[in-house]
């Protein structure tokens, strides 16, 4: 962090603290913790001053200024190293072996575990059961279409795709879920024709209850360790299967109780599971959705993450006057990034097209974004230069 911008911030934050009513040496106990994110200063500060606020939005305040700080510092990292601060190379390489090995294991428990409820619906012809085997037929195709993709783009063809196959991705999912959310549908058709016809009569001989209770009280114990497995993880795809996994295990157990009631007490409990299983499938795949829907239209980036930017773009170069726009938004799964800045109008072009391509390649480090466009100009009183935004 420069000198200038460094004491430019610590101004505009001493500000804010004294009108929350801080006094004077707060503020600078407070500020000298924050600037450096890797003393735990930084948490304990925070917490003292929670602890002596009432007011939650007091405390949520404190901690939104650590957050930025710690955003800053990431910024700054970026601009005085190159590249942002992490693990070294083997380090990366090993966690990036442990975590393949996580979604191996994963989909290759997937494929045996539903090959084995598949059995289990047969064998006891339960709609629960039936239900829960189409959950986990959902994440065995959701990691094919997520392998599929990872494949599809490592095998890039900038004349057909100049921009990339990012997007493939929440396309597969949008037809996938469709898909889903058709069999959901058919499983409640299903399972209310059960209960209108016969009253939902249902009975396991002694056998057929054996079998069914080790496959599912199997089949939860192993995704239960998986999923304990993959949470020991910081990967966000590893964490997805670790969720998928807890979500296995819920609808096992779910569709395993409601066939047992249903074989002991009332047939009509078997139908109702099922249909409670396939509006549960139905809710969590139509969340995701409107999760890659909104990817996909162009979401802006969250205010937070626009002032990370608009911070790295300040302080990438000293000849930068003005910031005109800085936009972040969805193209897929991560940021298409555009950036207006005001250089002297007297410049050299060779000079403000070396800033720009710098800013560009600069904001291209960042993990979230795929693309960055940086527009240079001399002024910032022109009216927006998009058609879009003169026809508003």
């Amino acid at each position: 962090m420069t000198v200038e911008s460094a004491a430019r911030l610590r101004c505009q934050l001493n500000t804010h603290l004294v009108q929350v009513g801080l006094s004077e040496f707060e503020c600078a106990l407070f500020l000298q913790a924050a600037a450096d994110k890797r003393c735990k200063a930084v948490e304990d500060a925070a917490e003292r001053m929670r602890r002596q606020a009432p007011e939650d939005v007091v405390a949520e305040y404190y901690q939104q200024q650590v957050e930025m700080l710690e955003g800053f510092n990431e910024m700054d990292a970026l601009t005085d190293r190159g590249f942002l601060p992490g693990m070294s190379k083997e380090e990366g390489e090993q966690v990036a072996r442990s975590e393949t090995l996580a979604i191996r294991l994963s989909n290759i428990a997937n494929m045996v575990l539903f090959a084995a409820k598949v059995y289990a619906s047969v064998r006891s012809g339960s709609l629960a059961i039936i239900a829960s085997t189409l959950d986990s037929l959902l994440d065995l195709l959701s990691g094919f279409i997520l392998w599929f993709t990872a494949f599809s783009m490592q095998t890039p063809n900038p004349y057909r795709y100049p921009i990339g196959k990012k997007r493939m991705q929440p396309l597969g999912i949008l037809v996938f879920a469709s898909v889903m959310a058709t069999l959901g549908l058919q499983i409640i058709l299903e399972s209310t024709r059960s209960l209108l016809s016969d009253g939902g009569e249902f009975s396991l001989t002694k056998e057929q209850e054996k079998w069914v209770v080790d496959i599912m009280f199997s089949v939860t114990l192993v995704k239960l360790a998986l999923a304990l497995y993959c949470r020991t993880f910081t990967n966000e795809i590893v964490k997805a299967y670790a969720q998928d996994h807890i979500f296995d295990v819920i609808t096992n157990i779910i569709g395993l109780v409601a066939a047992l009631l249903a074989n002991y007490f009332e047939g009509w409990i078997d139908p109702v599971g099922a249909i409670i299983l396939a509006i549960y499938t139905i809710r969590t795949w139509s969340m995701t959705v409107l999760e890659n829907v909104h990817s996909l239209v162009g979401q802006s980036a969250s205010p937070e993450y626009l002032q990370k930017l608009t911070y790295l773009c300040w302080n990438h170069h000293k000849a930068v006057r003005h910031i005109d726009t800085v936009r972040a938004y969805t193209f897929g799964s991560h940021y298409f990034v555009e950036v207006d800045i005001v250089l002297p109008a007297g410049m050299p072009l060779q000079e403000a097209h070396d800033i720009g391509e710098a800013l560009q390649e600069k904001l291209e480090r960042l993990p979230e974004i795929e693309r960055a466009f940086v527009h240079l100009d001399y002024e910032f009183t022109h009216r927006p230069e998009h058609a879009l935004s003169h026809e508003k």
